[in-house]
């Protein structure tokens, strides 16, 4: 699977800061292409430049980390940085060396949020790039990537029972494993009650106190523990957009599994056909949706919301980017219809286009910045767009 554009925007990232942080959750691809683009620069595995923190031996190796760094030039990987937070101060004081040539290519099985929590010291100097799992420009086939998610190993099983199964072990792992790693002290039943329960909320505004007293959860250990799941790249939790227009809107922040594959595991279903009459098909739809839109427009968090009022009006995502308001509403039904709440949404947030995606594949427009496009071929022109401009 040739993933071009990762590969590109790390070796433009590194023409501005000495450090490049790749951020995804565990078995998204990070690994594999940080290797690659280690190989270009003639490092592999067993080169000295190459530091895997979940190897004893390279945890050792690092046991004096200033003096081991130190006598190194050119790139350096060091994978699972997590795992050893105390780097990021050191990281500091050797790409402030006068004529250092050092380069830090550094990856990390969490957010930006989490992250930076330990990296503050690198401010202005490091550059953070989110790698996702697959997206359609990548997998080149839609429904096995709804069915079975992104993550590599998933996707590309032979079959939909392997990828059952390697979802069903990387959630057990995740739960047992990396979340311990990251320093969280819960019970691996617990967050996966948690977890399970969110499966109700995909596509929904969260409510911490109602899931909290199913659970016998406080409202404070509840939005902890969503917040947990977000921090480590399972869950979004996008948020709702304020707008001056004197009507009550929502102020809670909407809930979406990030991967379709590990959302569908959690609801238990095995095959296309279980997914297409299952209660959750169309919400499925929608986070798959919203989930691809936001990647092809590369919007942090800061530029994605959600918006809707108590009474009337609702818009499933908005993007703020460019001096853009650019709008989206997500719609599993093969006659998409312009709607009394989309008039409201382009008129009271003053929307520069609104887009209505939905399963089919033909293109048309309803009316003046109002179009609607089949999400397949939608995607496809934007990231061919994308990957013309490389």
């Amino acid at each position: 699977m040739n993933r071009i554009m990762p590969y590109k925007k790390i070796e433009r990232l590194f023409k501005i800061n000495p450090i490049v942080a790749i951020l995804g959750p565990r078995q998204c691809g990070k690994t594999t292409i940080a290797r690659q683009f280690a190989a270009k620069k003639n490092l592999d595995l067993d080169h000295p430049n190459y530091f895997d923190l979940e190897s004893p031996k390279d945890l050792s190796r690092l046991s004096s980390a200033e003096e081991a760094l130190s006598k190194l030039t050119g790139l350096i990987v060091i994978d699972e940085i997590q795992r050893k937070p105390e780097l990021f101060p050191v990281l500091r004081v050797l790409v402030d060396r006068p004529k250092n040539k050092q380069k830090f290519l550094i990856l990390g099985s969490a957010s930006r949020e989490l992250i930076q929590q330990s990296s503050e010291s690198l401010t202005g100097r490091i550059t953070y790039f989110e790698l996702t799992p697959f997206n359609i420009s990548e997998a080149k086939n839609l429904d096995r990537l709804w069915l079975r998610g992104g993550f590599p190993k998933s996707f590309l099983a032979k079959n939909d029972e392997n990828s059952l199964i390697w979802r069903a072990n990387y959630v057990r792992t995740f739960l047992e494993q990396d979340i311990p790693n990251f320093g969280i002290r819960i019970p691996a039943q617990k967050l996966q009650k948690f977890w399970m329960m969110l499966t109700h909320y995909h596509g929904n505004v969260f409510n911490a106190s109602e899931i909290g007293r199913s659970l016998d959860l406080s409202h404070k250990t509840a939005k902890e523990y969503v917040d947990i799941l977000t921090h480590t790249l399972m869950i979004r939790q996008l948020q709702p957009w304020f707008e001056n227009i004197g009507k009550r809107q929502i102020k809670s922040p909407k809930i979406y599994f990030r991967d379709s594959g590990i959302f569908h595991h959690h609801l238990d279903i095995k095959k296309k056909n279980n997914l297409l009459l299952h209660p959750k098909l169309g919400a499925s739809f929608e986070g798959l949706a919203i989930e691809e839109i936001i990647r092809v427009h590369e919007a942090t968090p800061n530029e994605c919301y959600f918006w809707a009022t108590h009474a009337d009006a609702e818009l499933d995502l908005l993007i703020v980017k460019n001096g853009k308001r650019l709008g989206f509403e997500i719609k599993f039904s093969k006659t998409p219809q312009i709607t009394r709440s989309q008039h409201i949404a382009l008129k009271d947030l003053k929307l520069d286009s609104l887009t209505i995606i939905y399963p089919g594949t033909k293109n048309f427009t309803l009316r003046d910045k109002i179009e609607v496009r089949g999400l397949e071929s939608f995607l496809q022109i934007m990231w061919d767009k994308k990957l013309s401009k490389l």
